[in-house]
């Protein structure tokens, strides 16, 4: 199919590059020229797993092309892909106006036999809205027109393995040839009928994905919701954690357990520094917006959001405790990310934690296998270091603040010899409390006890 992906960011370049791995025509469509033209010469903006070799074989293929023109792009397109960023205002609110201008771009390029899909993530009913706007942009009568919602799952750090192999595949719709246009779209993946770029030869066997056929109001709802309820996971890890650390308890153990339920089960069950990043943070506070809105009580889901914005403040704490006094201590911080696999700084706890050991007086010297361009175009005041163990040298403690696999590959013994004081503040329980001190490290952890 020739497909449009209107909004060439992070969401709208997995979303293409993957619809172009199972053989779609794609072209991305962006106002930056910039960003266009860095994506023309094959070099991308974000890091994240195998989406650079998804776009390389699709542009050896012809099948991904880049514009920033998205009327040229939505006119050939017979479905297009809403992926235009929706940020957070101060009060909680989102931010519609890349939506409502992408919108009036392509709307006199849109006919009846054309398909809109909403991909971003935006409150419910934004749907109903992008069918009257086309309608008025384009001239046409309401009727004429075909609005769907197909929101995104995945992750970053896993986005391109998420897209292709999905637990499952949701569209809301509101006519059933609609309904019928997606699952076209996405049959490759719903029957495993495509040459995957992250696997060689076939794919190991996976269950099949169910696709998911709702209206486009529950399409809209269900995102936020899935985004409320991990939320929710993650911060009664972080309440057990704390529970743990009065009690003698060990927090892995008990999530653990309690993950083998499968009426729970064990993913986002981790207790650490609490989620951050540019999506859950964000649509759990539209979506409290958005219950309030209705007079529902958000209840529950207000107590995981206090409960998160205490885990830096806590971890903070833990740091002065062990370290007593921080003005002029030099501090090792590993990782800049808000998460392993990817360049994102976006709602990082790991720069929170930043700015509030300089505001104290300490001297960082921070590493991120792949966030520290990011970070330092961001803080210019940042120093970072070439390697986790320059990181180290004579410092007074390491702080792990991102969850990467790298760091529990380092040599410890040799970071051990490179510290001023032996001391290790993990605030993603990477290591194991046991290893550390046998290794001579004075150790801590969240939820976990020292021995």
């Amino acid at each position: 199919m020739r497909v449009a992906v209107i909004g060439s960011g992070r969401v709208g370049l997995v979303t293409g590059g993957c619809l172009a791995a199972i053989r779609h025509e794609v072209a991305c469509a962006d106002h930056d020229s910039a960003l266009i033209a860095e994506l023309e010469a094959g070099r991308l903006p974000i890091y994240e797993p195998h989406l650079d070799e998804a776009l390389r074989k699709a542009r050896e293929a012809g099948r991904v092309t880049f514009t920033d023109n998205s009327l040229r792009a939505a006119t050939s397109a017979q479905f297009i892909l809403l992926c235009v960023g929706v940020p957070q205002l101060e009060d909680g609110d989102v931010d519609l106006s890349a939506l409502d201008t992408a919108v009036r771009q392509i709307a006199p390029a849109i006919d009846s036999s054309q398909l809109v899909v909403l991909r971003t993530t935006a409150p419910v009913q934004t749907g109903e809205q992008l069918r009257h706007l086309l309608s008025v942009y384009g001239h046409k009568p309401e009727n004429h027109i075909h609005v769907a919602a197909n929101p995104h799952f995945f992750r970053e750090g896993t986005a391109v393995d998420d897209f292709l192999h999905p637990d499952r595949i949701l569209v809301g719709v509101a006519e059933s040839s609609s309904a019928q246009l997606l699952r076209e779209a996405y049959e490759p993946i719903l029957e495993g009928k495509f040459s995957c770029p992250i696997h060689a030869g076939c794919c190991p066997p996976r269950q099949a994905p169910e696709m998911l056929v709702t209206n486009i109001q529950s399409a809209e709802l269900i995102k936020y919701v899935t985004n409320a309820f991990l939320a929710l996971k993650i911060s009664y890890a972080n309440v057990l954690a704390d529970l743990c650390e009065q009690l003698g308890g060990n927090v892995q153990e008990v999530s653990r357990a309690i993950g083998l339920d499968a009426r729970i089960g064990p993913k986002f069950l981790d207790a650490g520094l609490g989620f951050g990043g540019p999506r859950l943070p964000k649509d759990l506070q539209a979506f409290l917006k958005f219950t309030e809105s209705f007079g529902v009580e958000p209840g529950i889901l207000q107590g995981a959001n206090r409960v998160n914005r205490t885990r830096v403040d806590a971890f903070f704490r833990k740091i002065e405790q062990c370290l007593w006094v921080l003005k002029e201590k030099r501090i090792a911080l590993l990782g800049l990310a808000y998460t392993r696999n990817t360049d994102d700084i976006r709602g990082s706890q790991a720069i929170e934690l930043w700015k509030r050991l300089t505001a104290a007086g300490a001297t960082v010297s921070a590493y991120d296998p792949r966030a520290m361009t990011n970070a330092r175009d961001a803080h210019p005041s940042m120093t970072c270091a070439a390697d986790p163990y320059q990181a180290a040298t004579r410092a007074d403690a390491m702080i792990i603040a991102t969850d990467c696999e790298e760091f529990k590959l380092l040599d410890w013994q040799r970071i051990r010899g490179l510290m001023a004081r032996s001391t290790v503040l993990d605030g993603r329980n990477l290591l194991l409390p046991s290893v550390m001190q046998a290794l001579g490290f004075e150790y801590h952890s969240v939820g976990r006890p020292a021995n």
